[in-house]
């Protein structure tokens, strides 16, 4: 199976236009990037995502801290739409792992995306969790990792195998930093990988050959120097 690309933006014009592209085949958003795109009323402005969407599938992600709040945030979220897959965070803030909640809400056959995971040894407990039916995505943080002078590259590829026996169940590739990325995740089999707009942009000109980024790149060189009128 190829990897799919999913968009990871809460801007709704940018949700529009993305649904129209055929290399986009979902979106993810978090409670920053809601923030970030001027979220005031959670519930109206995630139903207007939903709806920018255009059935393909997205991520909302519960905000509540206790278990029993994020399952009734689970429950309402999923009925805003069928398209829907409710977030939840591995742990809460206290360090407790959420497996009650994603027992409770899988049970209920609501679809699900268990978010800030690092390790296969986390996604070990979460299929713990689980049956075999209802659909799962397991969102594993690359990009957040590395930056800290951490290696993902074998937390994914554990993960994907001890996810081989649940066909319900995708691996994802989250926090992406660089087009490159997205090469890397289909190398090891990853399902899903989610990616900012910009760097979809990125990878839709994939396929540039060497000689031409050369060339390219000493060309813009030669440009910023005449319009900064350098003399020696």
């Amino acid at each position: 199976m190829p990897t799919k690309i999913f968009c990871d933006i809460a801007d709704i014009s940018l949700i529009k236009k993305f649904s129209k592209k055929k290399i986009v085949k979902g979106f993810t958003t978090n409670p920053s990037l809601m923030r970030k795109a001027g979220a005031k009323n959670y519930e109206t402005y995630s139903k207007k995502l939903v709806q920018a969407s255009k059935n393909k599938p997205i991520s909302l992600e519960v905000f509540a801290d206790d278990q029993d709040s994020m399952i009734s945030q689970g429950i309402k979220m999923n009925s805003w739409g069928k398209n829907i897959y409710v977030k939840v965070p591995v742990i809460n803030t206290k360090k407790k792992f959420t497996g009650k909640v994603i027992k409770e809400l899988n049970q209920r056959n609501i679809k699900l995306n268990i978010t800030a995971v690092y390790t296969a040894n986390q996604t070990k407990k979460i299929l713990k969790m689980i049956n075999k039916k209802s659909k799962v995505i397991i969102s594993i943080f690359a990009g957040r990792a590395a930056d800290v002078g951490k290696d993902p590259i074998p937390e994914f590829i554990k993960s994907i195998k001890y996810a081989k026996n649940f066909k319900n169940v995708e691996i994802l590739w989250a926090s992406v930093r660089e087009p490159y990325n997205y090469v890397q995740s289909k190398q090891i089999g990853c399902h899903i990988i989610t990616i900012p707009p910009q760097i979809i942009e990125k990878i839709e000109n994939f396929g540039k050959t060497f000689d031409r980024l050369t060339l390219e790149t000493v060309k813009a060189f030669l440009v910023d120097s005449k319009k900064s009128k350098f003399k020696i």
